[in-house]
């Protein structure tokens, strides 16, 4: 494992290297996560060489000033690239980051051999409801524990498995792991705005997928939050695509594809899928 600090506008953007036996994978997390995130698909994939940054707004890149967008992570991921010596790699980002993985390939296609979204990155239109000047509001859970004094560890593990991880399992310990990365002397290491706007950026920015030519394998998962809700992509939103592959990952909601032993390890599969050029 090694950290390094990557210099881009407004700060430096924190990448943390999990070394294996494999090419280098630039693996890229959702909007209100952080690196941790991948700790997951590394317990399932140990050989797979993961690069994993903090996206501005989250973890230890909190402090990068400037407006968050897909664009700006983009720009980000291109610097990162640039500072590791990295000139093309094999991209796997999941929710937001999936679709920061579509905007750095159509902005940098030099650079990506091949993409792996997870239950994000391909269009989709907004939930019922959602409109540009409600955002904050819908994504309400998530920035209310920003806005709290967390001195408990379990008390955090608890908000966050009764608001949007109900299917993980608290006693997980790399949950743990997740959870003491996202604090800071109690307080959650988010921005709020950055929130914001990328949700904003996801759901009514203009999509560049559909100028893609890499190949693209897209999972996504049965349920949105909780067995039986809604799921992110409808079944017409599926049957509509003509990707490298499309995977199913049926009893799994939304954070369940990379939270979870079988998420993961299926995850990985596919990403390994995508390195053997199958």
């Amino acid at each position: 494992m090694t950290i390094d600090r990557v210099p881009v506008s407004g700060g430096d953007v924190v990448v943390e290297t999990l070394t294996g036996t494999s090419e280098p994978v630039l693996v890229v997390h959702g909007v209100s996560s952080q690196r941790m995130l991948w700790s997951w698909l590394h317990a399932q994939s140990p050989h797979l060489t993961l690069v994993a940054p903090d996206l501005r707004g989250r973890g230890d890149s909190v402090d990068v000033t400037g407006t968050s967008s897909l664009a700006q992570h983009a720009d980000d991921l291109d610097a990162v690239m640039d500072a590791l010596g990295l000139d093309a790699v094999h991209v796997c980002g999941m929710s937001m980051g999936g679709f920061v993985a579509v905007e750095f390939a159509a902005r940098y296609p030099s650079r990506v051999k091949s993409l792996v979204l997870v239950d994000g990155g391909v269009p989709v239109a907004p939930p019922v409801g959602l409109t540009r000047d409600n955002v904050a509001a819908v994504f309400a859970d998530k920035i209310a524990r920003t806005q709290q004094q967390w001195n408990e560890i379990g008390d955090y593990i608890d908000f966050l498995v009764s608001t949007s991880l109900p299917l993980l399992d608290r006693t997980d310990p790399l949950l743990r792991t997740y959870a003491e990365h996202d604090l800071a002397d109690g307080s959650i290491r988010l921005s709020s705005a950055a929130v914001v706007a990328d949700a904003t950026d996801v759901f009514f920015g203009a999509s560049r997928f559909r100028e893609l030519t890499m190949p693209i394998r897209f999972l996504h998962a049965q349920w949105s939050v909780g067995a039986n809700s809604a799921p992110m992509y409808s079944t017409e939103d599926i049957e509509a695509l003509d990707l490298t592959s499309i995977t199913p990952m049926m009893g799994l909601d939304h954070a369940g594809t990379i939270m979870t032993s079988v998420g993961a390890g299926t995850v990985g599969a596919t990403i390994d899928e995508a390195l053997r050029g199958e």
